[in-house]
């Protein structure tokens, strides 16, 4: 059955669809429902569901057919009475409308203010999916960007257009990890425009609360754009949330020239919401339940990260990605590993020490590292430098197992020098504290830290360098700041 509110004025197309409501709801089956004829609306239209008690809701076309069309209805479909309920065209694609305004602001997960403010006047209005960067137009990341923290700016420096995801077990600080990078993270020049987009998926009222408190508490809250959905918030608008937070990034990299870092946390919970709907249509399962194309899906996301030509913005990704079970293996961080460039991945040993961040470096990486660092862009010392502290310090880690065997009575002089190495290495380097620490204070904190281990042991480092650094700390009668 099919009804019209108006009679269409003419001209076929989307514009007359507008103006219709059909009643051909066929069946609701978790959060989707199915019309009887979906050649009407195009994959990806928005639609208007207005229920029998008049409430209206949302919803996106999946797919479609000459037999039927999917709809995901993004506040859910509770209450929804497929006698009573209408569908009408809302938009032919779920649009996010952009401005510099947001900057500062505070949205839900579909891109509505939740700040109590005024909504947001739009310059325009963007699909949130995006459009495919032209790998032709596309240019390399380069540049640094500082987060503050010595595990990732020394060890996997994190580059302007790269994607770096953390990976992370239940019960560790991701929390405190993300609120440090929104709140530090910065570029090394002052005078280009820095911004945070941040993205949250399925977080609890008392998560989403420490967020908005601490972008408050640290003052950077006025740079920080910042999209919610909550664990009580319908699944289906956790999809939603990370192309609504991407959009926000391009339109202020590509349109306004601000190098924009997007934060998005968990991914774990957007995948989730992903397999519902696929179980939800019926489709035949991959790996542990999740769809087929999640791979394709995800890379729909993190591949929005990145620079253009002739453009000075930029956008850079860290998506956080829990793991079930602390398995680095599961198809989540497996395909998001295949997709981006490099992985932060934090230690429940490390955790269980009390240190803060406890990511661990050795099965950490940043491919992208070379792009970000060196002279004039970070130090001439910085690659040699990483190189020397990651062998001795892997070292250390062996000599600690091999202790854990033999004892520690059995160790030699050197091997206790490395011991030593290992140990100050995880106190003073990585477990910093919520404190900032400035690229140059890292490196510097670094060649203290060589002073421990004798110069011809100093292998993967320049002569020159380990003349002007390590010298100098041995000569000014200062061996070691962690000896005695």
């Amino acid at each position: 059955m099919e009804s019209m509110e108006t009679k269409p004025s003419g001209g076929g197309g989307a514009r007359d669809l507008l103006h219709r409501q059909y009643w051909d709801l066929s069946y609701v089956s978790g959060p989707l429902v199915f019309l009887k004829d979906g050649h009407r609306f195009a994959t990806g239209a928005i639609l208007d569901l207005v229920l029998g008690d008049g409430a209206v809701r949302q919803g996106q076309v999946l797919e479609t057919s000459t037999t039927h069309a999917v709809v995901q209805v993004l506040q859910g479909t509770q209450g929804v009475d497929i006698e009573r309920t209408s569908v009408s065209l809302r938009a032919d694609a779920a649009r996010l409308g952009v401005s510099r305004d947001m900057i500062g602001r505070r949205f839900n997960g579909l891109g509505e203010a939740i700040d109590g403010l005024p909504p947001v006047l739009p310059d325009e209005e963007l699909d949130i999916m995006g459009a495919a960067i032209n790998p032709v137009a596309r240019d390399k990341p380069r540049d640094f960007i500082e987060t503050g923290l010595s595990c990732i700016d020394g060890f996997n420096t994190l580059v302007r257009g790269q994607k770096l995801p953390i990976f992370f077990g239940a019960g560790l600080p991701a929390n405190r990890l993300a609120r440090h990078i929104v709140r530090h993270a910065a570029t090394k020049s002052d005078a280009e425009e820095f911004v945070v987009v941040f993205g949250a998926m399925g977080i609890t009222e008392r998560e989403a609360a420490f967020f908005l408190r601490s972008f408050g508490e640290s003052g950077q809250g006025a740079r920080v754009v910042a999209f919610i959905n909550k664990a009580n918030d319908p699944a289906i608008e956790r999809l939603f949330t990370p192309r609504c937070a991407l959009t926000a990034a391009e339109y202020l990299a590509f349109h306004h020239g601000f190098q924009v870092l997007v934060v998005l946390t968990d991914m774990t919970n957007y995948c989730e919401a992903l397999r519902q709907v696929s179980s939800a249509r019926e489709e035949i399962p991959g790996r542990r339940g999740y769809p087929g194309y999640m791979y394709t899906d995800l890379s729909s996301i993190y591949e929005r990260a990145g620079r253009l030509r002739g453009n000075r913005g930029s956008v850079t990704q860290i998506p956080m990605v829990s793991m079930p079970d602390d398995d680095i293996t599961h198809p989540i961080p497996d395909l998001t590993g295949y997709i981006t460039e490099g992985q932060i991945v934090m230690s429940r040993a490390l955790h269980r020490q009390g240190l803060f961040p406890p990511v661990d470096v050795l099965p950490s990486l940043s491919r992208l590292m070379n792009n970000g660092i060196g002279e004039g862009l970070t130090r001439a010392d910085h690659r040699d430098l990483a190189n020397q502290l990651y062998a001795c310090y892997a070292h250390g880690r062996d000599i600690r197992k091999l202790m854990s065997i033999v004892g520690e009575d059995a160790l030699g002089d050197l091997d206790r020098k490395y011991l030593q190495f290992a140990q100050e290495f995880e106190s003073q380097l990585i477990g910093q504290g919520d404190v900032r620490r400035t690229i140059d204070e890292t490196l510097g904190l670094g060649w203290r830290l060589l002073a421990l281990i004798p110069k011809e042991e100093l292998t993967r480092i320049n002569k020159d360098l380990i003349d002007r650094y390590y010298c100098e700390i041995m000569e000014d009668g200062v061996p070691s700041p962690f000896v005695g």
